[in-house]
């Protein structure tokens, strides 16, 4: 097995999926953050591994490290393909076909030997969806392959060529076509909505291109906002350019041929700099146009609620996965509705890219007092847990379709079962924000689910989790091996099974007794009380922590180290040099 370096810019879902990924197949993996050449070589120096995985770089890596180990580069997009704007301009130019390409490091960026490549269709969605989903699968196929090869100890990648679009690699005889070729960094001239010219599906293209950054530059009733969170509204007309509507946090703005809804804004001038709803930044704007109930439309809607048989599935496929206090509340009364269907099994979907991450820390660093938001959200949050905890009138049951961090991991185990497509990966802790301690009934749930040592073993770790891990660690019941849609028809035959089978009512009334043995054993307020007493520390307390890992990851500011949880290079040298300082 190998001992492997990743160098990268940050621990995003995808480089978390190749960590655990890699691990699995027995290979050590240490982390390092690319913050600057000096950190990167000493890494590498402290780690001498026997590989080096970029999975998110933002530079080129030194030539010093490249020239004495093997560095393999994953670049989202088709083989040669170059710069920095990949899937900014696959998804401009409405391309059907994409892929992900693993190149080894050389002098020239992008433009190093291929050792594999993984295609896929691509779908009408956001930059951001795409890399999640699609981008993140064939980064895995394509390094595991790579990794196997390179172990193999005898292959040789393939050149770029632009001159011979089908050259071999040998000794595999494998054809790779070279189909792509340098796009230039794409600009906001490039991404500028004309919209007295510019169709639907144009303006749709333009901003999920940019979408989760840098997004798209606009003027809107003279003010410059970044947009982001488009989607397609099928009903709403009016004149090119104009708002002519708002539901929940986003405006309706017309089009040449239709009109687009638009969830979220950054304002370019604002004290708040970063991603907000959008009716949150134009409450006085808004207050002239007509407000649209989301069961009246077709466009936008972030909770939804549909039945079929005896099953109701419950979808809020919320921004980034973010649950500020109004919508959790919003959530609560959904969920409320849904338990008075006459039904038998209540699914919670969650949405395609997010289950849940929990807290909405963005509208909480917008608030008057964040401390004071920050406990409106834990509460609104608790407040649909234990609606959750307490039905004894369905069965219940979380899909997570896509990855869940923080609180909204402990929300999903608020059910009776949680299903995972595979692949998902959850982060269940807290202590990375400032060493926030956490609510949603945890020291209830995990104890009772995972039991206590997997239970501190899981809050202290601070490390992803994929499938098979939560698997055995009872943070999940089952595991389906299936993706999007085909996820979905999954989920939706075992509920109809669940609600079916001559089980059902002998385990609801299970479920009943249970929850009566472990209330009169310890009641849930107990529980809620005793985690927010700790939480009302962590956001009015003396100790800053929260309130400045909030903001830093608000504001995205760049790690000035990488944290010793996932830098085991890093991890040993620190317990070396302590034990000298001890010694001297």
């Amino acid at each position: 097995m190998l001992r492997i370096l990743f160098l990268t810019h940050a621990f995003n879902s995808l480089t978390q999926r190749l960590y655990i990924e890699l691990q699995q197949q027995g290979h050590e993996v240490s982390v390092e953050f690319d913050i600057n050449d000096t950190v990167a070589i000493e890494a590498v120096n402290l780690y001498q591994p026997d590989l080096i995985i970029a999975p998110f770089l933002k530079r080129a890596i030194p030539e010093s490290i490249w020239k004495k180990t093997t560095c393999l580069i994953v670049h989202p997009g088709i083989a040669g393909d170059r710069g920095p704007s990949a899937l900014d301009w696959a998804i401009i130019n409405n391309e059907i076909l994409w892929g992900v390409t693993v190149l080894q490091a050389n002098e020239e960026m992008d433009a190093g030997d291929i050792w594999a490549t993984q295609e896929f269709m691509t779908r009408h969605v956001s930059k951001a969806s795409l890399y999640r989903n699609e981008v993140t699968e064939a980064a895995t196929l394509a390094v595991l392959k790579s990794v196997k090869l390179y172990e193999g100890g005898s292959f040789i990648p393939q050149p770029l060529d632009y001159s011979n679009a089908e050259n071999l690699i040998e000794p595999r005889k494998s054809l790779v076509k070279i189909k792509g070729q340098f796009q230039p960094l794409m600009t906001q001239t490039d991404r500028k909505i004309h919209w007295y010219e510019d169709t639907t599906e144009t303006v749709l293209r333009k901003i999920r291109s940019a979408d989760g950054f840098p997004g798209v530059l606009d003027d809107i009733m003279g003010r410059e906002f970044f947009l982001y969170d488009a989607h397609e509204e099928q009903q709403l007309r009016g004149k090119p350019g104009e708002l002519i509507a708002y539901c929940g946090g986003a405006i309706c703005r017309a089009t040449t041929d239709g009109a687009v809804w638009i969830g979220h804004l950054r304002d370019k001038q604002a004290h708040h700099p970063f991603k907000l709803p959008a009716t949150h930044l134009l409450e006085q704007t808004i207050q002239h146009l007509p407000e649209i109930v989301a069961d009246q439309m077709t466009g936008y809607r972030d909770i939804w609620y549909e039945q079929e048989g005896d099953v109701g599935y419950l979808h809020f496929p919320f921004y980034n996965g973010a649950m500020g206090t109004e919508q959790c509340q919003r959530l609560h009364r959904a969920y409320i509705e849904a338990c008075q269907q006459k039904t038998k099994v209540i699914v919670l979907m969650g949405g395609a890219d997010f289950w849940s991450n929990g807290m909405h820390l963005n509208l909480i660093e917008a608030a008057q007092s964040a401390a004071d938001e920050s406990w409106n959200n834990i509460n609104a949050i608790n407040d649909l847990a234990l609606e959750i905890i307490n039905t004894n009138s369905h069965l219940t049951i979380a899909a997570l379709q896509g990855n869940a961090g923080a609180g909204g991991v402990f929300l999903a185990r608020a059910v009776d079962e949680i299903w995972a497509s595979q692949g998902v990966i959850l982060n269940p802790h807290y202590k990375d924000m400032g060493n926030l301690y956490g609510s949603e009934y945890w020291t209830y749930l995990l104890p009772r689910y995972a039991g206590q040592e997997n239970a501190e073993r899981i809050i202290q770790a601070r490390l992803p989790i994929g499938t098979q891990d939560a698997l055995s660690l009872g943070l999940i019941n089952e595991v389906i091996e299936k993706k999007g849609a085909f996820f979905v028809q999954d989920v939706k035959k075992r509920a109809a099974d669940m609600a079916d089978v001559p089980a059902y009512s002998s385990r609801l009334e299970y479920k009943r007794k249970r929850r009566e043995v472990d209330e009169q054993y310890k009641p849930l307020a107990e529980y809620r009380k005793s985690e927010l007493d700790k939480m009302h520390m962590n956001f009015f307390g003396f100790d800053p922590s929260y309130h400045i890992a909030r903001y830093n990851f608000v504001y995205k500011v760049a790690k000035s180290r990488t944290p010793l949880t996932i830098a085991l290079h890093r991890r040993t040298s620190s317990i070396i040099n302590n034990k000298t300082r001890r010694a001297v």
